[in-house]
C-alpha cells in the first residue's frame, strides 16, 4: 500500500492563499475554454450564446497512487479490444441484451434499441462493417486489507465526455503550479507528479481514422447532440481540433434536426445532410457519426426519434458507437463478463476466431478480473449465489425462498455494502445501500432482469478537496468572494481512462489516449459532472 496518508490532503492554506488560487483557477478556466453554458430557469439555451461560466473544478489536484494510475492506462488497450470483440459477438449480445431472452425483455429502452438492430440485420442491411468506439473506463481506489486496489466502476461505450475539458483542468493545475508553486504547501506538488494529458488529440485521432477509413475526403463528421446542451464546449474542442489539425469539417445536429435533414442513397446507403442555412442548400456526405446523444430514453420523446436513430444505423457512415457497440456498454454485459470463463473466451484467439492477426490476450485475464468488484444479476439463479445465501444465518437469508430469486435475496441481505445499477448512462440512476430494501420491495418482479447488484467500492477515508462551483451570472448568489465560490469537503475522486478502437474488418486498431478525474463530495453517490454531482479535477501522483 502506498505510504501516502490520504487523510492529510489537501495541504493547509491561509484564506489569502486560497483566494489567490481561486482567482488563478477561475481566470485560467475562463481564458482557456474550460467552460459551460449557464443554466436557465426554462432549461433552454439561446441559439447564439452570449454568456458562459467556468466548469465546476477542483483547486488542487487529487492524490492518486502512481502505480495504479499507470496500471489503469496499461489496461486500456486490453479493454479496447475486449469491448470491440463483445460488439462483434451477435449471439452473446442477443442473449444478454436482447428483447427475446436478455435484459431487453425487462428494459423497454434497451429492448427498443435491440429490436431496431435486429430488424436491420434481418433485412440484410450491413452497409458499413466498421465500428468506432471512443471509450472511457472509470475507476475508484478500493481500500481492503490495508492495501489499495484499482476497481472499475463502469466501462462507457457511448458519449464518453469531458476529455477536452479534463485536459484543460490538468493544464490549469500545471499553470497554477508554475505561477504560484502552490505556496510550497506540499512536497508532493511538483511538476514530476503532474502527468501530461493530451486527450483531445487522442480522441480526434480516433475520429480522423474512421473518416479516413470511410474513404471520401470531402465528407464530414456528424455530431449527434442533445438540444439545449450546456456542455457544448467539451464538444467544440473536438470539432476545432478536427478542422485545424485534420481539415475535417463537422456538422452538429439533434435527432429532431436529422428527421428533416438526413437522407440515405437507396443504392449506396450513403448518408447525406442538407444544411438549411446555406445560400444554396447542398448535400454533405457523412463519413462518421459521433453520438453525444441517444444514450437515455429522454433523447427519444416519440417513436419517430427511434426511426431517425435506425436510419442512421442503416447508413454507410461509420457509427461511434454502432447499436451493437452501444449495447455492449450495458451494465448487464459488465456483469456477464465476470462469470466464469466468459472474459477468457473473449480474450482468447483460439482457432483464430477473431482473425489470423488478432492477438491472444488471455494472459491479461487475471489483471482485468482484478479490477472488478463482485456483481450479479437480481434475477440470478446461479448456484454460486444460492450457495452464498445458504452460508448465511437463516434470519439473514431473505424472505420468499420459493418466489424471490437468489440474486434478489442476496442483494437484500448485503444491501449496506451494495449499489444497484440499471441499464442507463448519464448519472442519477443507481440505488445505494440503505435505500435498496425499500426499492426491492417496490420493484416489479418482471423488472428484476434489468438490474445488477455490485459491491460498493470503499474509497480511502478522510481525503478532502477544495471544490469550486460557478454561480450563473443571473442567479444573484455570486458576489465574487472566495467564501461563496469554494467549498472544502471530504471527497472521492474517480479516474477515467480514454481509448479508441476502430474495428470490424481484420485487426482492431486501438489506442489508449488520455485520462480524466472527477471529484465529488462523499455525501454524493453519483459522479456525473453534467448531471451536477461532481467537479472536474486532475491528479497529483503519490
Amino acid at each position: 500500500m502506498t505510504s501516502f496518508n490520504f487523510s492529510t490532503w489537501p495541504p493547509q492554506l491561509t484564506p489569502e492563499q486560497l483566494e489567490a488560487l481561486t482567482l488563478a483557477a477561475t481566470t485560467y478556466a475562463l481564458s482557456h475554454g474550460l467552460l459551460y453554458l449557464p443554466p436557465s430557469p426554462s432549461n433552454t439555451q439561446p441559439p447564439i450564446p452570449t454568456t458562459a461560466i467556468h466548469a465546476p473544478l477542483s483547486l488542487i489536484p487529487a492524490p492518486f497512487p502512481r502505480a495504479q494510475f499507470h496500471a489503469a492506462r496499461e489496461l486500456q488497450s486490453v479493454y479496447n479490444v475486449l469491448y470491440a470483440r463483445v460488439a462483434m459477438d451477435t449471439k452473446f449480445l442477443d442473449t444478454v441484451m436482447g428483447a427475446e431472452e436478455g435484459v431487453g425483455k425487462a428494459d423497454e429502452f434497451t429492448g427498443t434499441l435491440w429490436r431496431g438492430w435486429k430488424k436491420i440485420r434481418e433485412h440484410g442491411v450491413l452497409a458499413q462493417p466498421l465500428h468506432l468506439g471512443l471509450f472511457r473506463s472509470d475507476y475508484l481506489l478500493h481500500t481492503a486489507e490495508d492495501r489499495l486496489a484499482l476497481k472499475q466502476v463502469e466501462f462507457n461505450t457511448i458519449s464518453s465526455s469531458f476529455g477536452p475539458l479534463s485536459e484543460r483542468v490538468a493544464a490549469m493545475h500545471r499553470n497554477i503550479l508554475a505561477s504560484t508553486s502552490y505556496f510550497s504547501a506540499s512536497p508532493h506538488l511538483t511538476a514530476d507528479n503532474f502527468p501530461e494529458n493530451s486527450t483531445t488529440s487522442g480522441l480526434v485521432e480516433g475520429l480522423s481514422k474512421a473518416h479516413e477509413a470511410y474513404g471520401v475526403r470531402d465528407a464530414r463528421i456528424l455530431f449527434v447532440v442533445q438540444p439545449n446542451e450546456r456542455n457544448v464546449f467539451d464538444q467544440r474542442w473536438l470539432e476545432y481540433e478536427l478542422l485545424e489539425k485534420h481539415q475535417i469539417h463537422v456538422v452538429r445536429q439533434t435527432l429532431a434536426d436529422l428527421a428533416v435533414s438526413a437522407s440515405l442513397d437507396p443504392s449506396t446507403h450513403a448518408l447525406t445532410i442538407t444544411l438549411p442555412f446555406q445560400i444554396n442548400p447542398s448535400l454533405y456526405e457523412i463519413s462518421t457519426i459521433y453520438f453525444r446523444a441517444s444514450y437515455t430514453p429522454s433523447d427519444f420523446p416519440s417513436p419517430s426519434y427511434y426511426d431517425t436513430r435506425f436510419l442512421l444505423e442503416r447508413s454507410r457512415a461509420i457509427k461511434c458507437p454502432s447499436l451493437p457497440l452501444q449495447l455492449a456498454g450495458g451494465k448487464k454485459v459488465q456483469e456477464a463478463l465476470t462469470r466464469p470463463g466468459v472474459l477468457e473466451r473473449f480474450l482468447s484467439n483460439e482457432g483464430t476466431k477473431w482473425g489470423t492477426r488478432a492477438p491472444d490476450l488471455t494472459a491479461h485475464a487475471a489483471g482485468i478480473r482484478a479490477t472488478w468488484m463482485g456483481m450479479w444479476a437480481l434475477d440470478s439463479e446461479d448456484a454460486e449465489i444460492a450457495a452464498e445465501l445458504e452460508h448465511l444465518p437463516a434470519s439473514e437469508q431473505g424472505q420468499g425462498h420459493g418466489m424471490v430469486p437468489p440474486g434478489t435475496r442476496l442483494a437484500r441481505c448485503k444491501a449496506p455494502s451494495l449499489v444497484l445499477k440499471p441499464q442507463r448512462e448519464g448519472g442519477g440512476n443507481n440505488v445505494y445501500r440503505e435505500a435498496i430494501p425499500a426499492f426491492l420491495d417496490a420493484l416489479p418482479a418482471e423488472e428484476r432482469e434489468a438490474w445488477i447488484a455490485m459491491e460498493m467500492i470503499e474509497t480511502p477515508r478522510g481525503v478532502s478537496g477544495y471544490l469550486v462551483r460557478a454561480s450563473p451570472s443571473n442567479s444573484g448568489t455570486d458576489n465574487g468572494t472566495t467564501e461563496k465560490k469554494v467549498v472544502r469537503a471530504e471527497v472521492i475522486s474517480e479516474l477515467g481512462i480514454f481509448g479508441y478502437a476502430l474495428f470490424g474488418e481484420g485487426e482492431v486498431v486501438e489506442k489508449e489516449v488520455g485520462w480524466l478525474v472527477r471529484t465529488k463530495g462523499t455525501e454524493s453517490n453519483e459522479g456525473g459532472v453534467a448531471a451536477g454531482f461532481s467537479v472536474l479535477d486532475s491528479v497529483v501522483l503519490v
